[in-house]
C-alpha cells in the first residue's frame, strides 16, 4: 500500500462539512475504540445522535471563532479527514484530528495537522487530548509535544466516603461566572476559555466555589466532569467530591473522572476514597508549558 494519497486536496473548512466531519470522527473513533479497549470492558458502541449533535454545535463553534484552524482533506470520493483547533488568547489547542479508517498511515494526516498548527504559529503554548493510537502519539511527539499520561477514575461511588459538608461552599454557576473562571483558566492554564464557556453552558451543569481562601469551577452531567478548574487544591477537592456526590445520588451511583495527569493528583485520591477504580487511557499533549493543576481538562475544548 502506498504511504500517500497524491490525489488528496488540504482545504479549510466551510459549514456544510462539518455533519460529515462529524459522522467521520464516530467511525474514526470506534474503529480506534474496537482496536484499543481492553477486553475486561464492555464492547465501545459509535457515538450516539445525540452526541452527535452536540459535536456538530462545538465545531460550529470552532469554525465561528477560527475558521483559519479548521481544515478538510478531500478527494473525488468526498471527505478523507480533517482537524479542528483554536486559538486562546496566547494558547493553541487541537480540538478533533481524523482520518477515515481505511486511509489511515497513507500520508493524510501529516498534512492535516500541519495546517491546523499553522493556525497556532503566534501562539506561545500548546495543548492536546490524544488517544493511546500509537500513530497519532508519534504524531505529536514528532510535532513537539511533551506527552503525559492521562487518567480516568470510574465506578460506583461510595456514599459513606463522602465527606459532611460536601457542597455546602458550592453553589450552580451561571453566564454571570465567566469572568471568574477565565480569571481561574488564566491561572492553571495559562489562558482563558472566553468565548467556550457558552458551549460548556449549554452541554453542561456549571458548579462554582468562590470563598475567601479560594475559586473554581467545575462542569458536570451524567455523572461525568467535563471541566474542572481551581486555585488550589483544596477547592478543587470540594468541587470533584460535589460533583461525585451529585452523580451518586443522579446516576444510579455511576461516575467518571476522565483526563486525570499526574499533575493532579489531588483528584486521584479524591476518587479513590470514593472507591471508584484508576485506569490509564491516552496523552495530554503539551507545547511550551507545564501540566495545568489544578485542572482536568476537557477532551476538545481542553
Amino acid at each position: 500500500m502506498s504511504d500517500q494519497h497524491p490525489e488528496a486536496t488540504i482545504r479549510p473548512m466551510r459549514p456544510d462539512d462539518v455533519e460529515t466531519a462529524e459522522r467521520l470522527s464516530a467511525e474514526a473513533f470506534h474503529e480506534l475504540d474496537l482496536r484499543m479497549h481492553p477486553r475486561s470492558l464492555a464492547e465501545p458502541v459509535i457515538r450516539p445522535p445525540e452526541r452527535g449533535a452536540a459535536w456538530v454545535r462545538r465545531t460550529r463553534h470552532f469554525l465561528e471563532t477560527d475558521p483559519e484552524g479548521c481544515w478538510v482533506a478531500e478527494d473525488a470520493t468526498g471527505m478523507l479527514g480533517f482537524a479542528t483547533s483554536y486559538n486562546r488568547e496566547k494558547l493553541w489547542c487541537l480540538a478533533t484530528y481524523a482520518v477515515r479508517p481505511a486511509l489511515q498511515g497513507r500520508g493524510l494526516g501529516k498534512p492535516l495537522l500541519a495546517a491546523a498548527l499553522h493556525h497556532g504559529r503566534g501562539s506561545l503554548r500548546g495543548m492536546l487530548s490524544s488517544s493511546s493510537d500509537p500513530r497519532a502519539v508519534r504524531r505529536y511527539r514528532l510535532a513537539g509535544f511533551t506527552l503525559h499520561p492521562q487518567m480516568y477514575l470510574h465506578g460506583t461511588v461510595d456514599r459513606t466516603a463522602i465527606p459532611v459538608g460536601t457542597g455546602e461552599k458550592v453553589r450552580e454557576g451561571s453566564a454571570g461566572d465567566i469572568d471568574l473562571m477565565d480569571s481561574v483558566d488564566r491561572l492553571t492554564r495559562g489562558a482563558a476559555h472566553g468565548p467556550d464557556h457558552a458551549v460548556l453552558l449549554d452541554a453542561w451543569r456549571l458548579l462554582v466555589s468562590d470563598t475567601t481562601t479560594g475559586a473554581g469551577y467545575a462542569y458536570v452531567g451524567g455523572g461525568s466532569v467535563a471541566l474542572l478548574a481551581a486555585t488550589n487544591r483544596r477547592t478543587a477537592s470540594r468541587l470533584l467530591w460535589t460533583a461525585l456526590a451529585d452523580a451518586g445520588a443522579d446516576d444510579g451511583g455511576t461516575a467518571s473522572v476522565p483526563h486525570v495527569t499526574a499533575a493532579n493528583h489531588w483528584a486521584i485520591d479524591v476518587g479513590l476514597a470514593a472507591r471508584l477504580e484508576l485506569r490509564t487511557e491516552g496523552y495530554l499533549g503539551l507545547r511550551g508549558m507545564e501540566p495545568p493543576t489544578p485542572y482536568l481538562h476537557n477532551g476538545a475544548l481542553l
